[in-house]
């Protein structure tokens, strides 16, 4: 298809309004467009959003493609509404070299569901010890501009600071997943009221805080970008408004999960509810609400982190951390932040993404719905209703804590440089 006509779409959650593709950009946004040849897609009542762009996702390959693999993850991807995504590094073998992030981007260009952009190791085999080839990893056909060493903390904070000068040469930033790691040996669950009666060792708010307040300090000190990763306490919230009120470049994710389930739910044992960080309280979810509706988080990024069945079909203390995200993430935020009147959808396409796009410098993502812009679309039914069912995922994984529950809002089109990767619900 070379021209599409979106007929009738609520552009960002505005009035009503035709969009002709053309190619890979958008030709025109206006009422009345004409169809000519162009294929039409009827839109009335939906909503159009620029392309999501996720900024941490696991896609597992190379080397854990039983859970998911860069095809299986970016048709997930297009079927939650997302035109791009990070690829985070701990694969097997760690994206700590420029060979193994071209790997990963060119998959992402081979499959041509979404673009991947590929996201370096801070450090060497992420042991903390030595830096990565950083520099190597920016300069190669990948063009890594986001580096982390998710799934662990860079605790030492020597190695961090090393790392925000050197990404600071090139304009990259370093994306800190906040864990203490002395204060969290052995735990199982946020540490609170749930932990103590259940007896599972305490995962302390305080553990994630020290890391991120000792980060954005050490980020002021170098000049440099600092992101944190899956933020999800009510502390954490109040140190990022503290330095960006001092002017630190310092930005903020929080996960969908995080907007939505507390540790109340682990009282039922069930693995799927076991995630880095861990659920919080009610108080944390809803500092964190209010905290993105506000713009002190500045992005929702899903953390998709799917497992095999045997992974997290077991006792509490094996199992695996982590959850698939990709494709409920748009509605868990309409039904957090949208139905709660806390965001609009101007809101939404900012924090899921043109702030995303902007953090990791994906170029052509996260741009206007507007003539001579690259055609990245999204086109969301608001008003669907449906029970979430794993068994209909993309995903090779189906760890989702929202199994059975309703949901709303279901992504019906995705459009990738004009090109339909997901058309009336369906997979193209």
């Amino acid at each position: 298809m070379s021209k599409i006509l979106i007929r009738g779409a609520r552009v960002l959650g505005g009035e009503a309004q035709d969009v002709l593709i053309d190619g890979e950009t958008i030709a025109g946004v206006g009422t009345n467009l004409p169809a000519g040849d162009a294929t039409v897609v009827e839109a009335e009542g939906r909503i159009l959003l620029p392309g999501l762009v996720d900024l941490h996702t696991h896609l597992r390959e190379p080397g854990r493609e039983d859970s998911e693999t860069v095809l299986t993850g970016t048709r997930a991807a297009a079927s939650g509404g997302f035109t791009a995504v990070f690829a985070m590094a701990n694969t097997f073998p760690v994206a700590d070299t420029a060979g193994v992030v071209e790997q990963v981007y060119r998959l992402g260009q081979e499959h041509g569901y979404c673009d991947v952009q590929p996201i370096g190791a801070v450090t060497v085999g992420l042991e903390g010890r030595k830096l990565a080839e950083l520099g190597a990893m920016h300069e190669s056909a990948a063009g890594v501009t986001v580096f982390s060493d998710d799934g662990k903390c860079v605790d030492d904070a020597v190695i961090m600071r090393r790392a925000l000068e050197y990404v600071k040469a090139f304009g990259g930033v370093v994306a800190q997943h906040a864990q203490e790691p002395r204060l969290t040996e052995g735990a199982q669950m946020n540490e609170g009221v749930v932990s103590a009666e259940l007896g599972l060792g305490g995962w302390p708010a305080v553990a994630e805080e020290s890391i991120i307040a000792r980060d954005v300090l050490l980020a002021e000190h170098v000049g440099s970008r600092v992101h944190i990763c899956h933020l999800s306490t009510a502390g954490s919230v109040e140190i990022v408004r503290w330095a960006k009120s001092r002017g630190i470049d310092v930005t903020a994710e929080v996960t969908p999960h995080h907007l939505l389930l507390t540790d109340e739910l682990v009282r039922s044992y069930n693995p799927v509810y076991k995630v880095n960080p861990p659920l919080r309280t009610e108080r944390d979810v809803m500092a964190l609400r209010e905290a993105l509706a506000d713009g002190t988080i500045d992005i929702v990024a899903t953390d998709h982190a799917p497992h095999p069945h045997e992974d997290k079909d077991c006792e509490w203390a094996a199992a695996a951390m982590g959850m698939v995200g990709l494709e409920t993430a748009l509605s868990v935020v309409q039904h957090t932040m949208v139905d709660t009147g806390l965001l609009d959808w101007a809101g939404v396409a900012d924090r899921m993404s043109f702030a995303p796009a902007r953090i990791g410098r994906a170029t052509g993502h996260g741009r206007p719905v507007s003539a001579g812009e690259p055609a990245n679309l999204t086109l969301v039914d608001p008003a669907y209703r449906g029970a979430v069912d794993p068994a209909g995922f993309a995903s090779r994984s189906r760890n989702t804590p929202y199994e059975g529950r309703e949901l709303p809002g279901r992504v019906t089109h995705t459009f990738l440089r004009g090109r339909a990767t997901l058309m009336d619900g369906k997979l193209a």
